[in-house]
């Protein structure tokens, strides 16, 4: 690469700017940084490297200049790049077309399957979410054969079972000539993590930048820190002392059942894992000990204690009320026994005292004096929130105040509010970018990806104990002129803990940067990788490329499916009405993680897929994913009476698995088992066989609240039809095994009620199908209750 000399007053340190001068790279696009052209050198001298470096050091044009000398050395290559995001994909894609002389082009889920495929064999350059590639990849659409560098931008991500894991081995097997590029501002503090990175993305070399280099330091712009502290208003010291009491009664009844060793500094973390313990010992036993049940209704209680608290320190009044409003619809005992708390009764009366007379954290009003003061100086703000909530009411406070301010987050759904679409982020992006709004109140979607160049100021409304996420929010600002970042933090609150917290790892991680670490002399565990490829070696017999899964769409970016392809299995993607993999004519697997078994139990899902699995297939199979089957909180004896119903009702054959790799693996002998048996071709089920009338009047009757199956087929058997079940009054239904009070009221109510709800029904319905308690069928009664309210 040679250098061209043009004057520029504005530069930093210099009068004169140098550009890069390159056959593949446009003029006077890349300015010639010395230590960036040295970055670039060194990844084509000494092979796959991870390049660690503050925002705006130009990790991405390191990236360039590395792009340019693969394609000019491998002219017929293609350069892949992968961001985490769509909005960080359509940016490098801009950048690398910008600078680049070739052709550019993004690919994203929200890009029809054709036109992904065109596009990778029409460009040089793909930037693309590692996700796409992965599902493309496994369905065979394209080879990383070609590529000649693969940049994994924050690559920090590397990690379990990210796609990036998957992506990275299946280059290391297929390209002819593979460089992979690791870019990130922040790789973690802990060594195992980083060595972790490095084994997963098959980095051999990691190099370090920061702001104090001679070479890099005329280029970095500093970024001031400044805390800003406030005080807990009165109202909310008087509801902390009722919490911290609550708190303080349960912690000391755990320690009392030996749950807990300590009442002192009691995380989130350390309930969650007497959660477990707990669990499992509740797991072994067919009558588990009542202190067992009393101490997961109290672990449970003391976590929505932890987190109210959490909230009334770093968020506010409103937050908390809101949160208090959703704990009252709960029906578990935790809940019950909360609210039966004096203390906690005051807490609540308290909360929603204090939110009718609009009392407000006083980080609020602190903020809106600085937003204030930078809207004077005319500078453009980010403010951080981890809670949608809070975002909510930031955005509503600045309307008040006449502050220009947008509010920006994520593309899921809330309970009250729809997610943003990638174009209305990026419609939100441009508007700041061009200051039609001085602020952007943002979650954490805003951390990384986003190019926004002028910001002036970012607020962190509240500290992050992260080490990763503090350094990508810092890394918002201070990327063309001197940059500010105010953390606001209340006194004596989780606030302290969770600045330090983030500011000990960070020092960590920089120290044991600087310091180096042990790299493996392979990237990937020799005995795992040995075992790996004997594998594929015994894999090349005939029998074992005719293997063949089709895989219900749903299931496309499952860890199973990514394992499969690494078996050299042929995964076909389709619409599987039964089962999730279909194996042959009449083998089909429906794959239960440990939560969804218990979720389908829960919503009468499971005996339904059960009774189509055996109805639709000869030899179906259940495998039962994970080890913690007996930790959700269910009772033990309900779920062995599941596996019981499916095993001796169903006739199911239950398969255990302890992971995805486990199933793809159990999925992987049965298909061979099958191609053993002989050659055959295998019929795709498109759709379920349709239910026997004898079926369709059970379905029926399941509808009805409580009912089950069994229930089900005793209504019948006792009314002789449908019309009979319907007909029986409260007194007869009664008369049924299983069917008590309760649930022949409940029945009676069902079909004698109007198809028209009350008001206060309505509300109680609504709040209920948000918590995903309610039915399918009452989500469109209460639709049809909506638009009948819209038309009176």
């Amino acid at each position: 690469m040679v250098e061209n000399k043009h004057q520029k007053e504005t530069h930093p340190s210099t009068k004169s700017v140098r550009w890069i001068q390159h056959p593949l790279i446009n003029p006077e696009k890349i300015e010639a940084r010395l230590y960036q052209q040295v970055l670039a050198a060194n990844v084509i001298k000494k092979g796959n490297t991870m390049i660690v470096a503050p925002t705006a050091l130009g990790k991405t044009i390191v990236a360039a200049l590395v792009a340019a000398e693969r394609l000019k050395k491998y002219p017929d290559s293609k350069i892949l790049l992968l961001a985490p995001t769509k909005p960080l994909v359509v940016q490098h894609e801009e950048t690398f077309r910008n600078f680049l002389k070739t052709t550019t082009s993004s690919l994203t889920g929200a890009i029809k399957l054709e036109e992904r495929v065109q596009r990778w064999y029409d460009s040089q350059i793909i930037c693309a979410t590692p996700q796409t590639i992965e599902s493309d990849i496994i369905a065979g659409r394209y080879s990383l054969k070609d590529v000649s560098l693969l940049i994994f931008d924050e690559c920090h991500r590397g990690t379990g079972s990210y796609s990036y894991v998957f992506l990275a081995n299946r280059y290391s097997q297929k390209a002819e000539n593979p460089l992979v590029l690791g870019l990130t501002a922040s790789p973690g503090g802990e060594e195992e993590r980083i060595q972790q990175v490095c084994q997963n993305l098959f980095i051999n070399e990691v190099v370090v930048k920061n702001e104090d280099d001679p070479d890099v330091k005329p280029y970095f712009n500093p970024i001031e820190v400044e805390w800003v502290k406030v005080d807990l208003k009165k109202e909310q010291l008087a509801i902390k002392s009722h919490l911290d009491t609550v708190l303080k009664n349960r912690l000391k009844g755990l320690k009392k059942l030996g749950v807990i060793s300590s009442v002192h500094q009691v995380t989130k973390k350390d309930i969650l894992r007497a959660r477990g313990k707990v669990q499992n010992r509740m797991s072994r036993s067919v009558k588990p000990p009542r202190n067992c049940l009393l101490a997961i209704s109290m672990l449970t209680a003391v976590f929505s204690v932890i987190h109210a608290l959490e909230l009334l320190e770093t968020q506010g009044i409103s937050n908390l009320d809101s949160y208090f409003q959703r704990m009252r619809q709960k029906k578990t005992k935790a809940a019950k026994g909360l609210f039966n708390d004096e203390h906690f009764k005051n807490s609540v009366y308290l909360t929603r005292k204090a939110h009718k007379k609009g009392v407000e954290h006083p980080k609020l009003g602190k903020l809106m004096k600085i937003l204030k003061k930078a809207e004077k100086n005319n500078q453009q703000v980010i403010v951080f929130s981890q809670y949608r909530d809070t975002v909510n009411e930031i955005h509503d406070k600045c309307q008040s105040e006449g502050i220009k301010a947008v509010k920006f987050f994520g593309q899921a759904n809330r309970e009250t509010e729809k997610g943003l679409t990638q174009k209305e982020q990026k419609k939100i992006i441009k508007s700041f970018r061009m200051k039609t709004y001085q602020v952007l109140v943002s979650t954490s979607v805003a951390e990384e990806g986003i190019d926004i160049p002028t910001v002036d100021l970012v607020v962190l409304y509240e500290p992050v104990p992260s080490e990763i996420r503090m350094i990508q929010r810092r890394g918002r600002t201070g990327r063309t002129t001197k940059g500010r970042m105010i953390v606001l933090i209340t006194k004596n609150t989780r606030d302290e803990s969770f600045y330090y917290s983030s500011v000990h790892r960070e020092r960590r991680m920089k120290r044991q940067l600087a310091d180096g670490y042990d790299q493996p002399e392979k990237p990937l565990v020799a005995d795992e990788e040995d075992v790996k490829v004997l594998d594929r070696k015994k894999n090349t017999d005939n029998n074992e490329k005719q293997l063949m899964v089709y895989i219900d769409h749903r299931e496309a970016r499952s860890g199973v499916t990514r394992e499969l392809s690494n078996m050299e299995v042929n995964v076909k993607f389709t619409n599987l009405p039964v089962a999730d993999y279909q194996i042959s004519s009449q083998v089909a697997v429906e794959r239960k993680s440990s939560k969804d078994f218990v979720s389908s139990l829960l919503d009468k899902r499971l005996y339904k897929q059960a009774k189509e699995l055996v109805k639709n297939f000869p030899r179906p199979v259940m495998i039962l994913e994970g080890q913690d089957l007996y930790s959700s909180g269910l009772h033990p004896n309900a779920i062995r009476g599941a596996l019981a119903s499916l095993a001796v009702d169903f006739n199911l054959p239950l398969i255990p698995t302890r992971n995805p790799e486990d199933t793809a693996a159990m999925i992987h002998r049965l298909a061979k088992r099958e191609v053993e048996r002989g050659p055959h071709d295998v019929q795709v089920r498109t759709e379920k066989k349709p239910l026997t009338l004898k079926e369709q009047q059970l379905f029926i009757v399941e509808s009805l609240p409580n009912v089950g199956p069994v229930t089900a087929r005793k209504l019948l058997e006792e009314f002789k039809s449908v019309d009979g079940v319907f007909s029986a009054s409260a007194d007869d239904l009664k008369k049924v095994e299983g069917i008590g009070n309760i649930i022949a009221k409940s029945i009676r109510e069902i079909i004698e009620s109007n198809y028209l709800l009350s008001s206060d029904e309505f509300d109680q319905l609504q709040t209920s199908i948000v918590k995903g308690k309610d039915k399918p069928e009452k989500e469109y009664q209460l639709r049809k209750k909506s638009k009948g309210n819209d038309d009176k």
